[in-house]
């Protein structure tokens, strides 16, 4: 038996023994997790931790009305990934990232929850809504349209902890929280700190990953505290290109390289800090900035296409120079007339530059007869300023066992948005290829005001029975008013048994992006144009103004704690989602040629209308998402042989389509590969288990993760069918394993060094059809779950201090 057919049939073995003993998964866990140890060594046994998500009142995890994961700053570190992002994919089952994005998604970093879509998940800073990335994702896929929280941002060196709430948190936190929240929590450290280096690459011997990090913390004269975070990280290129035997436009010697990962160098750095003034009041600030320089290759350009300039052929690439920051004052008390108080400005920005390089105008080059060969294509920016202002008491009742906690609050929000347009080389004549410029008819400069209101109870009925109430109205200045509202409760039959659940409804607004971006991306031999929503283009093709998705959650849940090493929950959910905005109302030929004329760009020359196609964001489908979420944790002693954790985590997730609307002109809006975006292009299940070994200096983590089956209809590429958006190839991704490993030894009582691999046997996605094969990409890395890079090696040393 090979060591290949020994894990296949062995895994789910083990899955289901881990979940019947209760063995479990730390950092998917919904009980928290203990502070990392000195010298990094990893502390699994999390029920004890004091969580803030979720509640109004710090509680800990194990007593949550709610499930809350608690993943810590060891845990993220022994993943061996250089982003947070990454990392907790490789953390929490819930928890998924599209294996490689395309175009300008390739150059950000977000994630999903519960397999919805990353506009539906909430990320807080310290509990302080975040912005999101200015950039929105381009190709079609599961995450089309999406602008989510760029996390890695982020420094992982800044980070204490980070809190998920796998459960729609819109009345307590507003839009954004369908799927639910993650709140990252920074460090506060007083007094110590270290510097890390971490260097690896892939098996293949390209994606050299070079991450130096640093974290240090100083007192504020007696009375507070600063800590300094920074990182460095460099990321080469990979190439997961096969080789291809296309003639005409893409015949060349030129290396095709377009499917691998982006090539970026990223500078990142973080502080936060607290000052007590006295009387019971303290001084907060935090914040973070980042700059990223990246690159993803395009198709290769054969030689026949510029051969003037390009003898060889060419490939382009896409550039970003992103900067992205985010900073919080505020204040708060413990007494204000009895009231406990938070008073906190934060603003934040992501401003990216888009250029291309290595490119050229064809159109340009015909009607003057030069090209330049790098253009800059435009700009894209996202703001956000938030104010907050809460109040907290407990107020005497009689009857009842507890006081009950009263909580309200004030948000205000000012969000803006603005595209700005390229240089005229860049979309006059046509246009660059793989991106075309931004034209002015493109450019938009857009903000909205919006002010909520939020009202909490929560109680002990009796002393087993606790019960949360939560209202919000929220007012949007450009698509008017919502009210959510939320229960939760929790019976706790014995100390060692309690069942909990929810019932919540939500809203999410449409983004600005949503609503205003317009861009034209066309390849060798076709072309897709998307058309802001409200835009006179999108209205040609029968596109309304966008509405509110709005949302009802439940979840019932199930905490087991028979022992002080033994946790285990089990909770089911269910989302369901109307008007759920999507990317739909797909049409070729005249008619896609007439709505990209109308926003401002030419039709790229040599490409057949039959290949050209358009779309805009609608409020497309309904639909339902159920699942299972499954944690424990059983930690075992072995005496003068250690300890081991053991750890698994299950995650099974279905999403079925309710409702399919219609266009204007009586169509479905979605058609075929579009609901299976939907419904199917994330895995059905995720299952991680492992366990972490310590014995004196010496420290082991392994973790096998198995991703559930995927499947989409992948557009024609070659053929009478090519570039159709009615006839598709169905295809299946099938089961997938990785296993994760890293050794860690302490040299010294400060300094720590550690090897390990990620994805250690080297697993990679399905290939696709041949007829749905393009230019050497092979690989479905739209609804993979999986990378396209394999196995990946790295050795990590830390200094404390």
């Amino acid at each position: 038996m090979t060591i290949v057919q020994w894990r296949r049939k062995s895994i789910p073995a083990a899955v289901a023994a881990f979940a019947l003993t209760g063995a479990a998964y730390a950092q998917s866990s919904g009980q928290p997790a203990a502070p990392a140890q000195q010298g990094g060594q990893i502390d699994v046994q999390v029920q004890d931790r004091v969580v803030v998500t979720g509640t109004r009142t710090a509680t800990k995890a194990a007593r949550s009305l709610t499930p809350v994961d608690v993943i810590t700053a060891a845990q993220l570190q022994s993943t061996g990934q250089s982003n947070l992002r990454d990392a907790l994919v490789s953390l929490s089952p819930s928890i998924q990232r599209q294996a490689m994005g395309g175009a300008q998604a390739a150059l950000v970093d977000v994630l999903t929850l519960h397999g919805l879509t990353p506009d539906q998940v909430l990320v807080l800073v310290n509990g302080k809504r975040r912005h999101s990335t200015a950039t929105i994702s381009l190709n079609p896929g599961p995450q089309q349209g999406s602008t989510g929280v760029d996390i890695d941002t982020i420094p992982v060196s800044a980070v204490d902890h980070v809190e998920v709430l796998r459960d729609g948190a819109a009345a307590q936190y507003g839009s954004d929280a369908i799927a639910g929240v993650i709140n990252i929590i920074l460090k506060s450290d007083r007094s110590g700190g270290y510097i890390e280096s971490s260097t690896g690459q892939t098996y293949r011997g390209d994606g050299l990953n070079q991450t130096e990090s640093a974290h240090y913390g100083l007192p504020l004269g007696g009375n507070g505290f600063l800590a300094l975070s920074a990182e460095i990280a460099r990321q080469n290129h990979t190439n997961r290109t096969d080789p291809y035997a296309h003639t005409g436009a893409l015949a060349g010697s030129v290396s095709n390289a377009y499917t691998g990962d982006p090539s970026s160098t990223r500078e990142a750095f973080g502080f936060n800090a607290g000052y007590d003034l006295g009387d019971n009041v303290r001084l907060y600030g935090f914040g973070t900035y980042a700059h990223k320089n990246a690159a993803s290759y395009q198709t290769v350009r054969g030689a026949g296409v510029l051969p003037a300039i390009y003898s060889n052929g060419f490939m382009p690439q896409d550039l970003l120079n992103e900067n992205d920051f985010s900073v919080t004052v505020g204040a708060k008390g413990d007494d204000l007339l009895g009231w406990k108080w938070d008073l906190s400005s934060t603003y934040g920005g992501d401003y990216d530059n888009f250029s291309q390089a290595s490119s050229e105008n064809i159109g340009l080059y015909r009607a003057t007869g030069s090209t330049p060969t790098n253009f800059y294509i435009g700009r894209q920016e996202n703001t956000q300023w938030t104010n907050n202002l809460d109040f907290t008491r407990p107020v005497n009742l009689p009857l009842l066992p507890a006081p009950v906690n009263v909580s309200f609050g004030f948000e205000q929000r000012t969000e803006g948005y603005s595209v700005g347009p390229g240089e005229p080389n860049a979309y006059l004549y046509g246009g660059t290829p793989a991106l075309v410029g931004l034209a002015p008819a493109a450019a938009s400069n857009t903000t909205r005001d919006v002010f909520g209101i939020y009202l909490d109870f929560s109680t002990n009925l009796t002393k087993k029975w606790r019960l949360d109430l939560s209202g919000r109205f929220e007012h949007y200045s450009d698509v008017g008013d919502t009210t959510n509202g939320k229960i939760s409760s929790r019976y706790d039959f014995a100390p060692w048994i309690a069942l909990r659940g929810s019932v919540g409804t939500g809203f999410r607004a449409p983004t600005l992006a949503e609503e205003h971006y317009t861009t034209l991306s066309p390849t060798p031999t076709s072309a897709f144009a998307l058309l802001a929503a409200n835009s006179a283009a999108a209205a040609s093709l029968g596109a309304q103004p966008l509405k509110p998705e709005q949302s009802t959650s439940y979840n019932v849940g199930l905490v087991l704690t028979p022992s002080h090493d033994l946790n285990v929950t089990i909770d089911a959910y269910q989302i369901d989602i109307r008007n759920r905005i999507v990317e739909g109302g797909s049409q070729v030929g005249a008619a896609a040629l007439g709505a990209i004329d109308l926003a401002g760009f030419s039709a790229p020359l040599g490409i057949p209308s039959s290949a050209v196609s358009a779309s805009y964001f609608t409020n497309g489908a309904n639909t339902r998402t159920r699942g299972i979420d499954l944690s424990a944790t059983y930690h075992t002693s072995f005496g003068r042989f250690g300890t081991v954790d053991w750890n698994a985590g299950i995650n099974l997730n279905d999403t079925a389509l309710k409702r399919l609307a219609r266009g204007a002109n009586g169509q479905p809006l979605l058609n075929g590969q579009q609901i299976d975006f939907l419904t199917t292009g994330t895995p059905k299940s995720k299952i991680v288990v492992g366990g972490v070994w310590q014995l004196g200096r010496w420290g082991l983590s392994l973790h096998e993760t198995r991703y559930g089956t995927t499947s989409a209809q992948e557009s024609y590429r070659t053929g009478p069918n090519a570039g159709s958006v009615s006839v598709f190839i169905p295809f299946t991704n099938r089961v997938e394993y990785t296993t994760d490993v890293e050794a860690r030894y302490k040299v010294t009582k400060r300094f720590q060094v550690a090897v390990g691999a990620r994805n250690l046997f080297d697993a990679r996605p399905n290939k696709m059809p041949l007829a749905a094969q393009y230019a050497g990409t092979v690989y479905d890395s739209t609804t993979s779950a999986i990378g396209l890079d394999g196995g990946f090696y790295y050795l990590r040393a830390r200094y404390q201090f």
